[in-house]
């Protein structure tokens, strides 16, 4: 094949870069509604499309600022955005967060893949909970680094091992990420378990990476802590933004508080910044909305106390599942998912990828595969929880037939 005519492929960074959670089995599902197949999605953490709205004043302030947003602003972010995030971490206790310590960015995504562009040489690794989310695991490799999997333990509600966690340290280990409340698995991690992470990070001179993107949603007498205020002699970095908790996914609003032992990370910063100042500023109508969001009388509440929206969806799902054969599930204390286990001996899946295309195909129910957060095993998926009452009872039936097919003709 001559020059002129060879094919153009993409680049050998994504060699190892994996995001299946919109992968092969989306494809899949897409192909089968083009087809004309009505498939139930419950593979995203998307609110919109379940019915939740964004609170009134929230929209009417993102229409009124339009006119105040059609040029760039600030590359870190507008300065009253960013000082109602600082102001809201006040009000939280953490009193080192100050204005000039936020990025506002294109959602939590953007700001992960930025943050480990400016940490990560070629070869440093990150040390990311298994079940991850698996953009922290994605970003890391294109970054140049290795994400390094420790894992969580389903018997004790998904709480971190702490031991596991030190055996996957090495010289080249450069930071923890902690996610919290957890996605995939709905676990709030307790104070102890944190104060035990940031011990680890302390010893080892690790950077503390926090996503806490479901910190507001909250179910039954959990609590969520910040990890930026658990010490203040780890450097933290704090994601967070309006998608889940305001119902905004679409808005791309979200943040990266730094605090902590920031007087050693002046070299880190400086490069953070050069990645802000080049992508020029985020989404500059949304950052008009930060204020108000933050601000307020909070309308999530509504929908995670008794009698709410998400504490019942999320009630009814886990009984539910628990009441089919062969499978259990972890009750979740915040988030928006559930990760149920199916028994392997009733189960015996070979490839769960292949699992939970055969259940789209023969049901029509779009769920996520356990291996596509990064998990080792092929006997969980994960399945949002953001259907109404009659759908969801509707689509984990679906998944009950399946379920009992796979039984009877793997028997």
């Amino acid at each position: 094949m001559t020059r002129a005519h060879r094919d153009i492929r993409q680049s050998s960074k994504l060699l190892n870069v994996r995001y299946d959670v919109r992968g092969p089995i989306l494809e899949e599902a897409q192909r089968l509604e083009a087809a004309g197949q009505r498939i139930m999605r419950l593979n995203i953490g998307n609110p919109a499309p379940f019915g939740f709205e964004a609170p009134n004043e929230i929209l009417k302030d993102m229409i009124a600022n339009l006119p105040l947003a059609q040029g760039y602003s600030d590359s870190k972010g507008i300065t009253s955005a960013r000082r109602a995030v600082s102001q809201y971490y006040e009000t939280e206790g953490i009193m080192d967060i100050r204005s000039d310590d936020i990025f506002i960015g294109n959602g939590v995504s953007e700001m992960i893949s930025m943050v480990l562009q400016a940490l990560l040489d070629d070869g440093d690794e990150v040390l990311i909970p298994s079940p991850d989310y698996p953009l922290w695991t994605g970003a890391t490799t294109l970054a140049g680094g290795r994400a390094i999997h420790y894992r969580c333990v389903e018997e004790e509600g998904w709480a971190p091992d702490l031991e596991h966690i030190e055996s996957r340290i090495s010289e080249r280990t450069k930071a923890i990420v902690i996610i919290n409340p957890n996605n995939p698995t709905g676990a709030v991690y307790s104070r102890e378990t944190l104060e035990n992470i940031f011990e680890v990070a302390r010893k080892n001179g690790l950077v503390v990476l926090s996503d806490e993107i479901y910190e507001k949603i909250l179910y039954d007498d959990a609590e969520h802590i910040h990890a930026a205020s658990v010490a203040d002699d780890v450097l933290v970095l704090t994601f967070s933004g309006l998608s889940k908790a305001y119902r905004v996914a679409g808005y791309r609003a979200g943040w990266v508080a730094v605090s902590g032992a920031k007087h050693r990370a002046a070299d880190f910063l400086e490069g953070l910044t050069l990645l802000a100042n080049m992508r020029m500023c985020s989404n500059v109508p949304a950052q008009h909305v930060i204020q108000t969001a933050l601000g307020g009388y909070q309308s999530i509440n509504d929908l995670i106390l008794p009698g709410g929206r998400l504490v019942e969806q999320r009630n009814l799902a886990t009984k539910l599942l628990r009441n089919i054969p062969g499978v259990s599930v972890q009750e979740a204390h915040g988030a928006l998912y559930l990760f149920p286990r199916l028994d392997p001996e009733m189960y015996p899946i070979e490839d769960d990828e292949t699992f939970v295309i055969d259940l789209l195909r023969q049901q029509q129910i779009l769920v996520s595969h356990g291996g596509a957060f990064n998990y080792p095993d092929t006997d969980h998926f994960r399945m949002v929880t953001l259907p109404p009452v009659r759908e969801l009872s509707e689509g984990i039936e679906r998944i009950a037939a399946f379920l009992d097919d796979y039984r009877y003709r793997h028997a």
